[in-house]
């Protein structure tokens, strides 16, 4: 199959005005002294602002704009840092320091090196200035091939243990440095109150007081506490708090949706886990993409501004997320002083710097973007670089650590892995004390997760979705199955492994491991809480049931799930949420080495559109409460719960056309542009059902010629593809050309009367080979860039010629975008 990829642009979405639905203009306007005031660490030095104050009155105006913007190390060169003066480099989930994600620890380091070296070179009289590099390390230093892995954030509020929180981030700080970075964004303070958010592991829980408990120890962790020499410094290296504010509590749980309540709810739900983090001295907070009561959070100057920096008092400096600002109203990710002016200190504009940078730098000289607000939010960075000691380090292959890489997963390091997934554990069912496995027993390990670090690891592994891993990308690391059998050796027992569950011998008991599959941000956005068993380990464990062999399911999720079936199939049942690197703490567990101690960090749902049940709530009435989790020591049994699905709220989103028809509730039309119908006749445009894999499981569209015609997938209602648009993705078109175009052919998308956004794809169909299947992919930043408001997008495909064209298509879809170019194409 050949494939064929359109450029990729970074997304240049028209403005609109900011949706304030049932809202009054109060309702996004914070009243900062009704917020609780941190008390604020003794974090002043005389000799740091007096160096603050001299770089700034040194500094030429296009340094002072370079300090405000963050690009990506994908986007941006080390000489782009030396001419812009930027003050910050960032590696988004999918963007390394080398070609894919087996780029090993040395070449980090290079790189880091790099990019100090462009920003302290010589230019005339200007102040030197180091970069500072941030990283996703979220739950270890998931980037780097080697690191430890501990669970993610769903499994650690499980553990109820905030000192092992210290010792995580303490690891974490240290691996960091070894690979020459200073900055993770990281600990996600997120409270989530909707189990369908596509974040949902990366929250601590559905009540702000395990994150709130956690929020000082693991800041401490990284960062060393304020007062000690190594503050900062050493083996710490600088925390972001995240994502302020209610990045959780969006309608629907959709990522980088908008969280409708009250200021009093916003402030007792969802800021409570910040006043800890300022007190224990955080010196970034990351601004969420989110919106609340309809108001973008990049843009609430009463938030930004007037809570964190006038009501708080908060001197470290705010970052945006990726191209956050750029949702902002009147603002395009290239262009938004409005953010800065609001409060913002430094934009994260991946791909969009260098536009963001030049406009930036004509709104400071125009006074659009005031003098005092742009030295405001410089003082602040340099700030934090002075604190950090980055003025005199040297480059970072120079400093503490860097360069031992026998830390990376280092067995002093995993064994606090180990520990925190034992910890983790939340054992809902053990009827007849079928766990702990016994001395001795013949275990049949199976399941596609037993012997899988992809599954078992999840999202923010290596790559942004977790996903395209093997085992050879963790060197230092265990599957369950690794673990199981270590531990049974030591117990006299053996383990058979067979993820199908066939077996010759009898085993004493099985063990199936099962689970989501990988993803990140707003790809795990579901309908429904309900678990979609692709594997079909239901049958399996009915399977064994059938044979008379105990059953003992672990649950890989990163998220508390509908499973009813799964747990009447089972004598035994784990949440084992995603544990990371360390299997063998797993096995820990399930041997008895260890009792469970893990309490639920979420409310188990009753059914699977029971999406949002949190405790306190009215009419509370969840299958497993909050907080619980048995021991060994408790009686596991568990009446028949009822199997019966609730009916999703809707398909896959990311499916526009599969299996002969349109998904989620779209629909085909064809025909003159402005007159489409399901079936409108043959002169223009004819569309029949066609063979790929199975009986008319694509669509053949044939155009005549004889006018423009269209064939375009339609929604029902509009659709808001920004958080797509911002993320990367691309329409993937799986198609066949049977008769080359005559004409030039357009890819499309509309959004609504005189709004559309349209790409050449002639050259693209002309270059298929034909009668061939192919694949043309159309990143959505280039309908945003050629005009497209992609937040109400009403047809999310459409193709368009006036000339004859004759094609198959089989399926489109929206995927992650991974074309090389970096300009949308004009013209073919």
């Amino acid at each position: 199959m050949s494939y064929a990829v359109l450029a990729v642009a970074a997304a240049v979405p028209a403005s609109m005005a900011q949706a304030q639905t049932q809202n009054s203009q109060a309702s996004i306007t914070a009243q900062p002294a009704d917020w609780a005031k941190p008390a604020l660490p003794a974090t002043g030095n005389a000799a740091v602002e007096k160096t603050v104050e001299d770089l700034v009155r040194r500094m030429s105006l296009e340094q002072k704009v370079g300090q405000i913007v963050q690009a990506d190390i994908a986007s941006v060169t080390p000489e782009d840092v030396y001419r812009y003066h930027l003050g910050s480099v960032l590696n988004g989930g999918n963007s390394k320091p080398g070609q894919g994600h087996h780029v090993t620890a040395p070449a980090w380091v290079a790189a880091a090196d790099a990019f100090y070296a462009a920003s302290m070179r010589r230019n005339g009289k200007l102040p030197r200035i180091p970069v500072i590099w941030g990283s996703d390390a979220v739950h270890g230093h998931n980037n780097v091939v080697g690191a430890t892995l501990f669970p993610h954030n769903i499994g650690l509020g499980a553990a109820r243990n905030p000192e092992l929180m210290r010792r995580i981030g303490k690891v974490t700080a240290t691996e960091m440095r070894v690979t020459g970075l200073d900055w993770t964004f990281a600990p996600t303070l997120a409270v989530v109150r909707d189990d369908r958010w596509g974040r949902t592991y990366e929250g601590f829980g559905e009540h702000p007081e395990i994150a709130t408990s956690y929020a000082r120890p693991l800041i401490e962790g990284l960062q060393g506490k304020v007062g000690d020499a190594d503050w900062l410094r050493g083996g710490h290296i600088i925390a972001t708090a995240k994502h302020f504010l209610g990045d959780g509590g969006t309608a629907g749980g959709k990522d980088q949706g908008d969280t409708r309540t009250d200021e009093a709810t916003l402030r007792r739900l969802f800021a409570a886990p910040y006043v800890p983090a300022i007190e224990a001295g955080v010196q970034s907070i990351m601004v969420s993409f989110s919106s609340w009561n309809g108001a973008k959070m990049h843009g609430n100057r009463s938030l930004l501004r007037g809570v964190i920096k006038d009501h708080w008092g908060f001197d470290g400096f705010l970052v945006g997320d990726w191209n956050g600002h750029g949702q902002v109203d009147e603002c395009k990710p290239d262009n938004c002083y409005q953010t800065f002016t609001a409060g913002l200190d430094m934009a994260m504009a991946p791909d969009s710097w260098k536009g963001l940078w030049q406009n930036t730098l004509a709104q400071a000289k125009d006074g659009r973007l005031p003098m005092p607000v742009l030295d405001d939010a410089v003082r602040r960075i340099l700030r934090v670089k002075v604190r950090a000691g980055l003025m005199e380090a040297g480059k970072p292959s120079s400093r503490p650590l860097a360069g031992k890489y026998d830390l990376l997963g280092s067995a002093e390091h995993r064994a606090v892995a180990r520990e925190a997934v034992r910890q983790s554990l939340v054992l809902l069912k053990n009827a007849g004390s079928v766990l702990p496995l016994k001395p001795g027993a013949r275990i049949l390990l199976a399941g596609d997760g037993a012997d899988n670090l992809t599954k078992q690891t999840g999202g923010w592994t290596l790559t942004w979705q977790g996903t395209g891993t093997s085992r050879t990308d963790f060197p230092n690391a265990h599957t369950i199955a690794e673990g199981m059998r270590e531990v049974a050796k030591g117990v006299g027992a053996t383990v058979d492994v067979a993820a199908d569950g066939r077996f010759t011998q009898k085993p004493d008991v099985a063990v199936v491991v099962f689970g989501e599959d990988p993803y990140a941000e707003f790809q795990g956005d579901r309908a429904d809480v309900g678990f979609d068993d692709a594997q079909d380990n239901l049958a399996l464990l009915k399977k064994l049931k059938a044979a008379g062999v105990p059953t003992v399911s672990v649950f890989l999720s990163g998220r508390a799930m509908w499973v009813n079936p799964y747990l009447n199939a089972s004598d035994a049942f784990v949440a084992a949420w995603l544990p990371g690197s360390e299997g063998g703490g797993v096995a820990d567990v399930l041997f008895g080495k260890a009792d469970f101690r893990g309490k639920l960090p979420y409310s188990w749902p009753r059914t699977s559109d029971q999406t949002a049940v949190n405790v306190g709530d009215a009419n509370y009435n969840p299958l497993f409460p909050y907080g619980f989790g048995l021991t060994l020591k408790d009686r596991g049994d568990l009446a028949r719960l009822p199997e019966q699905r609730a009916s999703q709220a809707s398909g896959d989103p990311t499916i526009l056309f599969n299996a002969g028809r349109p998904g989620g509730g779209r629909r085909l039309l064809i025909g003159a542009p402005g007159e489409l119908s399901p079936n409108p006749g043959p002169d223009l445009i004819t569309a029949r059902g066609a063979d790929r894999r199975a009986q008319e499981d694509s669509v053949r569209l044939v155009w005549t010629g004889r006018g423009k015609a269209v064939a375009a997938i339609t929604d029902t209602a509009p659709v808001d593809l920004m958080r797509e648009t911002n993320g990367a993705l691309a329409v993937e078109i799986d198609l066949k050309v049977d008769g080359a175009p005559s004409r030039p052919v357009s890819a499309g998308v509309a959004c609504g009367q005189g709004c559309a956004g349209e790409v050449p794809i002639t050259a693209a169909l002309r270059a298929a080979l034909k009668g061939e299947w192919t694949t043309v992919a159309v990143p959505l930043s280039c309908f945003a860039k050629a005009g497209a408001d992609m937040r109400q997008i009403t047809a999310p495909l459409s193709l368009t010629t006036d000339g004859t064209l004759d094609i198959t298509m089989s399926r489109a879809r929206l995927v992650q975008a991974n074309g090389a170019g970096t300009a949308c194409p004009n013209n073919d």
